[in-house]
């Protein structure tokens, strides 16, 4: 079951284990933004680096992954289930819901219930594009709104490598804009949590009327209103303090990723998700 802005359920306590998990590092903009807000919160973000990118896969292999991911955070306890994917989010929402056993926090939904304005682009990976999962939801919140999707095949593999400063990413920044901007866009959502970290560059390359908006600020408001309030502040824990992070891949190559974008050095451990046979 997803959450709204508001919700049925009993709150749970503030030291609730929280569950995340994204392709690579495009969840930790998520994750960040919710220790920023709740520092030593215990969580786990399961970072699924074997398969990165999501987006470029087919349906039924990413509803097969989010049925891995959602049981094996179920496993661990996560008493909640925060989707720092939007990929998985737009197409495995359901299957994540099935196999949490907790409540589960989508981004699409999240942002679409608090976004205004009546001309909104959104920039996606190829799978979150095709279906259409921000214009269905930014439409059920309000009908007469104006959606354009555009997916970005070019950009997560450029935020796994660090290849951020690269002139093929801005002529390919440039070409995924251009039909938002023709449309006269009041604001553009970054549908995919490894779009954040390329803000500069879009920033630049769009005028400063538009809106970038992340949907990782309205997921993690959502979530923050299930959880009992934080006993813990900056001073008295480390933001980090309570959360382990877990690959697919690479820890080391993982590890430094985390330490150029959260600026700590954590330790990274190695896990496998999918069944043997």
């Amino acid at each position: 079951m997803t959450l709204g802005s508001k919700t049925s359920f009993s709150a749970l306590p503030n030291d609730a284990l929280v569950g995340m998990f994204d392709s690579g590092l495009g969840g930790l903009t998520v994750l960040g933004r919710l220790l920023h807000l709740r520092p030593g919160q215990p969580c786990i973000y399961v970072a699924d680096t074997a398969r990165v990118p999501y987006g470029g896969r087919s349906e039924a292999e990413i509803r097969s992954i989010a049925a891995e991911v959602a049981s094996y955070l179920k496993m661990q306890s996560c008493q909640a289930l925060l989707m720092a994917c939007n990929t998985t989010n737009a197409l495995a929402l359901d299957v994540a819901q099935e196999h949490a056993g907790a409540p589960v926090v989508g981004l699409i939904d999240s942002v679409a219930k608090r976004l205004r304005g009546r001309r909104i682009g959104v920039l996606a990976t190829p799978a979150t594009a095709k279906s259409g999962a921000y214009g269905k939801a930014l439409r059920a919140a309000n009908g007469n709104i104006k959606v354009l999707e555009v997916g970005c095949p070019f950009f997560v593999p450029a935020v796994e490598l660090n290849d951020l400063g690269s002139p093929q990413l801005r002529a390919a920044a440039k070409s995924y804009l251009q039909p938002l901007l023709a449309a006269d866009v009041e604001a553009i959502v970054l549908g995919c949590t490894h779009y954040p970290l390329l803000k500069a560059l879009l920033r630049e390359l769009i005028p400063t009327h538009i809106e970038l908006v992340d949907p990782a600020l309205a997921a993690v408001d959502v979530l923050s209103e299930l959880l009992a309030a934080p006993t813990l502040n900056s001073k008295q824990a480390s933001a980090f303090s309570g959360c382990r992070l877990l690959v697919t891949g690479d820890p080391k190559a993982f590890a430094v990723g985390v330490e150029r974008w959260l600026g700590f050095s954590p330790k990274v451990e190695h896990v496998s998700l999918q069944q043997p046979g």
